[in-house]
């Protein structure tokens, strides 16, 4: 109750005081999760509403829906030179690399990072990384909370679903890079008077290339220099296809 709150109110209040304020140009940033869970592939704009979202994250997508559609309706109501982009997954530096509250690719380079120091014994390091004592019994038990585990000399790391699913990942310097393109070359005049509903929502940000959490685990582990086993733990969601 208190996220989906959060997330309208910050956007709502920002967005109007923003018009309050006669501000002409407003990039909004929304998130994969608006799109429906079994949306057709590759995801177009017109997919927006078409059909059920993924359950896990409905709050935070009806509430980033919500401020697309705040910001197309003054941009066709007053005009405003107002947009909203839609990114794909990003990445880079500074990211959360909580291993409970993270994404999936700096959670997944976190556990890599882990494991491999787990393959080496490495427990003091592991230790200092989880800022926990450096007995071997405590790291353990603590890595196994995470899928990481070394039995018979053979380290494990056990990931979320069936690594089928399919994601796209982008750099926040390309991110940041589309968003000064759109502001600078996107004609808002014609986007204002265009009736079209696809035209007039909201634009993707993407590579246009995707490949499988497998075939990201196995990048990933093949980078990290881990050379343990990969594990899938199917009664984990995967969540959006």
């Amino acid at each position: 109750a208190e996220f989906i709150y959060q997330n309208l109110m910050a956007q709502s209040i920002v967005i109007h005081e923003a018009f309050l304020a006669g501000v002409k140009r407003l990039l909004f940033l929304g998130s994969s999760c608006i799109y429906p869970k079994n949306a057709q592939q590759p995801i177009t704009e017109s997919e927006l509403l078409s059909g059920s979202l993924e359950p896990t994250n409905e709050p935070y997508a009806i509430a980033k829906i919500a401020g697309i559609e705040l910001i197309k309706s003054f941009r066709k109501e007053y005009g405003r030179k107002w947009i909203s982009l839609m990114p794909t997954n990003l990445y880079g530096p500074n990211d959360n690399f909580d291993l409970d509250k993270s994404h999936v690719l700096p959670a997944m380079i976190r556990k890599m990072y882990l494991a491999k120091l787990l393959d080496e014994s490495n427990y003091s390091t592991i230790a200092k990384n989880l800022q926990i004592e450096s007995e071997q019994l405590q790291v353990e038990e603590k890595l196994k909370h995470y899928g990481i585990s070394k039995t018979n000399q053979i380290t494990t790391l056990k990931l979320w679903g069936s690594g089928t699913p399919c994601r796209e990942f982008l750099h926040v310097d390309d991110m940041a890079d589309a968003c000064l393109f759109v502001m600078n070359n996107v004609n808002f005049n014609d986007l204002i008077k265009d009736k079209k509903e696809i035209r007039n929502t909201h634009i993707n940000i993407g590579t246009g290339e995707d490949l499988t959490i497998k075939e990201l685990a196995e990048l990933v582990a093949e980078l990290a220099g881990f050379e343990g086993e990969l594990a899938w733990d199917s009664s984990k969601p995967d969540g959006t296809p």
